[in-house]
């Protein structure tokens, strides 16, 4: 990844971090983006600075298009190019159906899923003139299983293979790859909540009988993002553990 360019949304947390982390230790320049964790971002940036590594972070709503366009427009001009895009930033508001508010649904889609559009258009003119450029889009494999209690979340990660499939088959023509990555379970803050009976039950349907960690996940992206997926366009690669089999 050396003098390649990076720009992760949702980068401050969890699997978000762990990516940006990995890119910038295989010599990218690292940029992502953030929405209201000032505090981690400044520590992320901090230590990935003191490691001799140029870094660079936005604050805003990934749900907005101006979003964005800053971003975007910032990496551009600090250096000059945009070879990987990531799109991370998500949220889950998990309910019933009955029970879920409309608020909720609009929230998640538009967190998980017009984010994912935003960055999408804004990165494509860049990478177009290239001829060349990678993104990646992180679903999770509750886009395929479902799950009850996030009608939302599913619909709004499944919506993110569709999508994918379709840019993939617009821009390989311009030399851009364009996969998706479905993670299973990830030791995040999104599910440490879960209480010790609901762990168990997962882990019971998991194969490896452990959840991931954030790192494993990165390293995955890492390499869609590589010269060793080249090849490889309109792919989701499900990393589960077996959970979806």
């Amino acid at each position: 990844m050396k003098g390649k360019t990076v720009l992760v949304t949702g980068g401050t947390r969890g699997i978000g971090r762990a990516i940006v982390k990995a890119f910038a230790q295989a010599g990218a320049h690292t940029a992502f983006t953030y929405r209201s964790s000032q505090q981690a971002a400044a520590a992320l940036e901090k230590e990935l600075k003191e490691k001799g590594r140029e870094t660079l972070s936005f604050q805003g709503d990934a749900a907005l298009m101006d979003s964005a366009e800053e971003a975007v427009k910032g990496v551009l001009g600090q250096w000059g190019q945009l070879d990987v895009l990531v799109n991370n930033a998500g949220i889950t508001r998990d309910n019933l159906l009955l029970r879920m508010s409309q608020e909720d649904w609009d929230a998640v889609l538009a967190a998980n899923l017009r984010s994912m559009f935003n960055f999408c258009k804004v990165a494509c003119g860049p990478m177009m003139r290239q001829r060349r450029g990678c993104i990646i889009n992180i679903s999770s494999v509750v886009g395929i299983t479902g799950n009850a209690g996030q009608a939302n979340y599913a619909a709004s990660k499944a919506g993110v293979f569709g999508f994918t499939r379709s840019l993939a088959k617009e821009l390989g023509r311009r030399n851009i790859t364009v996969n998706a990555l479905a993670p299973g379970y990830v030791d995040t803050d999104m599910t440490a909540s879960m209480n010790d009976a609901a762990r168990k039950a997962v882990l019971k349907q998991i194969p490896l009988q452990r959840v991931a960690a954030p790192p494993e996940v990165a390293a995955a992206v890492l390499f869609l993002a590589s010269d060793a997926a080249n090849y490889i366009t309109g792919h989701t690669l499900v990393v589960d553990g077996g959970l979806g089999l």
